[in-house]
């Protein structure tokens, strides 16, 4: 979401303006949208290496190819293309160049899933002229950290130095990790509080329904979602459970608070990025850093602020659910099913919360911490974390029929969670699959992944 130009250098005051810029993220029921992002890791499909960002068959020639092709708008730092816009979508970089699509806010699944269609369409026609492919994982499977290219885009150049101090793996997070994510409204403080606790005590769930990273290297790494995994050693300032948010009196000014004592990475004054990595927020308010004496902090610096907070579950001017691997076309469209039928259905939204509110701290931590390794087949409770998903599925699914939003043909948009269901009721992981076939047909080769599971 852009903050309207007016808002921008609005100074900050006061922590109320703070709380009261996420609260202005309300919205009525009849206005709650539907935002679905999600990355994948380039290949060239002859040597399955990722691209880099110059040369002929480069990340740049494909953005200003996919820009010259369909009518995007493309955006630069400088003289450099670093993402398209058209309508109310995005395509930006990731760090090594994955490329990510953030959806216009929309309706209904239906809607998502024929902008995702199309955009893997205008992406597929563009790169195969390139000798390019594109691959949905958790993970990239095949190369090392050394070997993927950087974008030059300056608040990576930022954060690729200052990862190393905070944790070991925030480098792979940067360059071999894809997720897909979906961003949802509330109406209320009272609504988000609830949507917010529900959903971050069940991302283990989406976890352990989308696990597809379990490479490293060409082998197997020991994990099912090892992007997962990832994110518990990359930087503890900035990831997590958030357990404050279970506390009583949990609200806009607490997540403020948290977001204040998060450090910072960067400001973007005059059209570069200031390097602020590790500072206090809270002293770019009083106008105290040392890097921009007399400056003060704006709402524009609020707002990027609120972007280099990692949780579970990440609020901005709307909820974003961060749990699930990157993964193939159904499940770009499974991942906001998921969570709509939850968050979105009163009912559905009651008995979701009906299902996780007696959670105890351990054992929302003992999910968090065992999903990444064992999946669904996590003990919890006398069973196993696959009884808990083939209920969240059950009501997300009653949630989304009664929605009622119908395609064409008369059907609602539950028809999007069958992946999911049969991933429950196989009790096998996209990345048990895969390992699967890694020590069968494959003969102990990740290579034939780029092949059998592109775009």
């Amino acid at each position: 979401m852009s903050i309207p130009s007016a808002v921008k250098s609005t100074p900050i005051r006061g922590r109320q303006q703070l709380a009261d810029y996420l609260a202005a993220g309300e919205k009525p029921r009849e206005a709650w949208r539907i935002g679905t992002e999600h990355e994948k890791f380039g290949f060239r499909t002859d040597d399955l290496m990722p691209p880099p960002f110059e040369g002929e068959r480069g990340i740049r020639a494909l953005l200003e190819g996919i820009a010259t092709r369909y009518g995007w708008d493309i955006a630069r730092e400088g003289e450099i293309p670093v993402a398209l816009s058209r309508d109310k979508a995005n395509i930006t970089l990731e760090p090594a160049g994955q490329l990510e699509l953030s959806g216009a806010p929309l309706e209904t699944i239906h809607q998502t899933c024929c902008e995702v269609n199309q955009h893997l369409e205008e992406v597929r026609s563009v790169a195969d002229g390139m000798g390019l492919g594109f691959l949905g994982m958790g993970f990239q499977p095949k190369w090392r950290r050394d070997e993927m290219p950087w974008m030059p885009k300056g608040r990576y150049k930022i954060m690729r130095e200052y990862m190393p101090r905070v944790g070991q793996l925030g480098l792979d997070m940067m360059t071999r990790t894809c997720t897909v994510q979906v961003n949802l409204d509330f109406s209320s403080e009272a609504d988000m509080v609830k949507k917010f606790r529900t959903s971050l005590a069940l991302q283990p769930v989406a976890t352990a329904l989308f696990a597809d990273s379990p490479f490293t290297e060409g082998r197997p790494n020991g994990y099912l979602s090892y992007r997962s995994q990832i994110w518990t050693d990359t930087d503890p300032d900035r990831t997590g459970m958030l357990d404050f948010v279970f506390a009583d009196g949990f609200g806009y000014e607490r997540y403020v608070d948290y977001i204040l004592d998060v450090p910072m990475y960067f400001s973007y004054q005059d059209g570069r990025y200031i390097d602020l990595a590790g500072q206090d927020f809270k002293r770019f308010l009083a106008g105290e850093l040392p890097t921009l004496p007399g400056v003060h902090a704006t709402m524009k610096d609020f707002a990027d602020h609120l972007t280099t907070a990692f949780p579970e579950v990440r609020l901005k001017q709307y909820l974003e659910m961060r749990g699930a691997d990157g993964g193939p076309w159904n499940r770009l469209c499974a991942l906001p099913a998921f969570w709509v039928g939850l968050l979105y259905d009163d009912e559905a939204l009651d008995a979701a919360w009906d299902l996780v509110k007696d959670f105890n701290r351990v054992e929302r931590h003992a999910l968090r911490d065992g999903v990444p390794k064992h999946a669904l087949k996590l003990p919890f409770r006398g069973g196993t974390l696959r009884d808990l998903a083939e209920e969240a599925l059950k009501i997300a699914g009653h949630g989304l029929k009664r929605r009622a939003r119908l395609n064409r043909h008369g059907a609602d948009e539950s028809i999007f969670l069958e992946p999911l269901v049969e991933i429950v009721q196989a009790n096998q992981t996209p990345a048990e699959r895969k390992l699967e076939l890694f020590h069968g047909p494959w003969r102990g080769s990740v290579d034939p992944v780029f092949r059998e599971f592109a775009y």
